[in-house]
């Protein structure tokens, strides 16, 4: 077990090299050090073993973790990359995959002890590509049922927390991801966003949480999602970080009937050594989806990015909120028959958490009818923000509308309707973004005064990644200093 638990890493040192202990660099500082024979894969697996080992239950991080064969990986990376013949940049660098992904052979709980068992014959090709640049995974991480709530709190595992406070969650869905990258457990991680299921736990963790266009990144073979709301993408400590990772899991297949075009002139981590220009940046703090308070700490957060790109050069501009309150009920019925649709075996409905129940029969109570017709509303809601948008390059917002939750204070089995209502109120702003299929990315530009992240979002024009990745790097260079920077305050997990 490692004696200083102390992070972000500015200091840990590995006791054998004196060098930075590989559990405390970044994702690509990590493979910088492999290439230089400072440390190696298979070291570098063993040490966030040990920290999983050591906090993965604490901070809800991890539901199966694969430590066999991410050692079997990790020593073949170790051989390629002695040999000069790395797979990618990010070639040994362990990582973790959300355990709604599909993994073959590998225990996909899904979130939920009705699918607690359940095995795929199949890999998402997402999956695949992480492993072909050789990426270790060090396991399938947290996720509440189906990636439903905002919270990941799930009967199948601990619930995931931010460390920076313990007593309140990462987050959802992505929330196992996000606690594992906040708590040094993974330097880069694999998430899913639906609704705001990166960005929402990159908020709570501190983290850059990135949800690319709609169409960059496969969902072969599988193809689940009917609504095309929903995306793979990368969580991590700093921008470039998360370009490397996104650059790796982009691209289609040639089963995709639609794709995002590919990036212009290089790859997204290129991008982030690029001027993105004065741009035109449209800003509103209006909660989108619901009638929410915006708590005053956001509201700062957001008011400081505002002043800062302005200073960077920008022209930031007040605009009304593009997408109105039509769509709401469009987006909720939409989200229902998402969770009608999902298979399980009817001996063990009664496995489902009550949140998980009621959206189902709503959704099943919905005629096909009233679905299509809500289909068309929320892509013609989609069509009408890309409209209002399309004189800006960048929109910003907050990415919540509240600090980070306790554990159990948005989640309500007794009553599944508030519970859905306070999600709503908690996350008004991020779902908007999924609706048009446009690039968004959480920051975390702020901090409270009790010390918890405050994150604030940018959205692109579709297909627009590039820019956006462009214009967070700028951003992340002008906040603060510092290999995983940020100005993010120390945090010391009990033993």
């Amino acid at each position: 077990m490692p004696d200083d638990l102390t992070f972000p890493s500015t200091g840990l040192t590995s006791p054998s090299t004196g060098l930075p202990s590989p559990s405390t660099r970044g994702a690509l500082e990590l493979a910088a050090a492999f290439r230089r024979g400072e440390t190696t894969p298979a070291e570098a697996v063993e040490s966030y073993l040990e920290r999983i080992e050591a906090h993965g239950d604490t901070v809800g991080a991890f539901v199966t973790v694969t430590a066999e064969t991410a050692r079997a990986a990790a020593a073949a990376a170790t051989d390629r990359i002695r040999r000069g013949e790395p797979l990618s940049n990010l070639d040994g660098v362990p990582t973790g995959i959300k355990d709604l992904a599909m993994t073959e052979g590998l225990v996909t709980k899904l979130g939920s002890a009705a699918t607690r068992d359940f095995v795929p014959p199949f890999s998402d090709e997402v999956v695949n590509k992480i492993a072909a640049a050789g990426l270790v995974s060090l396991g399938k991480t947290n996720t509440p049922e189906f990636g439903f709530p905002c919270y990941t709190e799930p009967d199948v595992a601990p619930p995931a927390r931010t460390p920076y406070d313990l007593t309140r969650g990462a987050g959802g869905s992505s929330g196992g991801a996000a606690a594992a990258v906040a708590a040094n457990l993974l330097p880069v991680a694999h998430g899913s966003d639906g609704g705001g299921s990166i960005r929402i736990p990159a908020s709570v963790c501190g983290l850059v949480g990135f949800k690319p266009s709609r169409g960059l990144i496969s969902r072969a073979p599988f193809y689940g999602d009917i609504t095309g709301l929903s995306t793979s993408g990368p969580l991590a400590s700093s921008v470039r970080d998360s370009a490397a990772f996104l650059d790796v899991m982009a691209g289609h297949t040639v089963s995709d009937a639609v794709w995002a075009a590919e990036t212009p002139d290089g790859s997204l981590l290129d991008w982030c050594d690029r001027d993105p220009g004065r741009l035109r940046i449209a800003r509103f703090s209006k909660p989108v989806i619901a009638e929410a308070v915006v708590d005053p700490e956001a509201l700062a957060a957001y008011e400081d990015l505002s002043t800062m790109l302005a200073r960077l050069g920008h022209e930031v501009v007040d605009v009304d909120p593009p997408m109105g309150e039509d769509v709401i009920g469009a987006f909720e019925t939409v989200w229902a028959v998402s969770a009608a649709l999902w298979p399980i075996d009817p001996s063990r409905e009664h496995l489902l958490r009550p949140l998980t129940r009621w959206l189902r029969d709503r959704g099943q109570a919905t005629s096909a009818p009233e679905f299509g017709n809500a289909m068309v509303v929320m892509q013609q809601a989609g069509a009408g923000t890309l409209a209002a948008l399309a004189p800006y390059d960048i929109v910003l917002t907050p990415t919540l509308a509240q600090l980070p939750a306790p554990i159990g204070g948005i989640r309500n089995d007794d009553d599944p309707a508030a519970d859905f209502e306070a999600q709503k109120a908690f996350t008004p702003f991020t779902s908007a973004w999924n609706v048009t299929g446009m690039p968004a990315v959480s920051l975390p530009t702020g901090w409270s005064e009790a010390g918890l992240p405050i994150g604030t979002m940018l959205g692109a024009k579709p297909g627009q990644d590039h820019l956006l990745y462009a214009l967070s790097a700028q951003i992340e260079a002008a906040v603060t200093p510092g290999p995983r920077g940020w100005g993010r305050p120390p945090i010391r997990l009990p033993v």
